[in-house]
């Protein structure tokens, strides 16, 4: 089963910087709507290339399955 303490801590852990990276973005004139849809675009592109690499190496982390097809560390 998925842990989801470490999930909390990850996130935990990258708030910060995922809200200072947002906030700089506006701060450069993009809207903030644009910069929410632009960084989740980008955090699915990394899902799929991740589940891509999961593929194509024929493995399938048992945790990265109960986690939902989220990685948890």
């Amino acid at each position: 089963m998925a842990d989801m303490n470490q999930n909390l801590t990850c996130r935990q852990a990258l708030a910060d910087a995922f809200q200072a990276l947002s906030d700089e973005a506006v701060k450069a004139g993009w809207p903030e709507g644009d910069v929410a849809l632009a960084l989740a675009e980008l955090a699915e592109e990394r899902v799929i290339e991740l589940t891509a690499t999961v593929i194509m190496e024929g493995f399938i982390d048992p945790p990265f399955i109960a986690a939902g097809g989220r990685r948890n560390g």
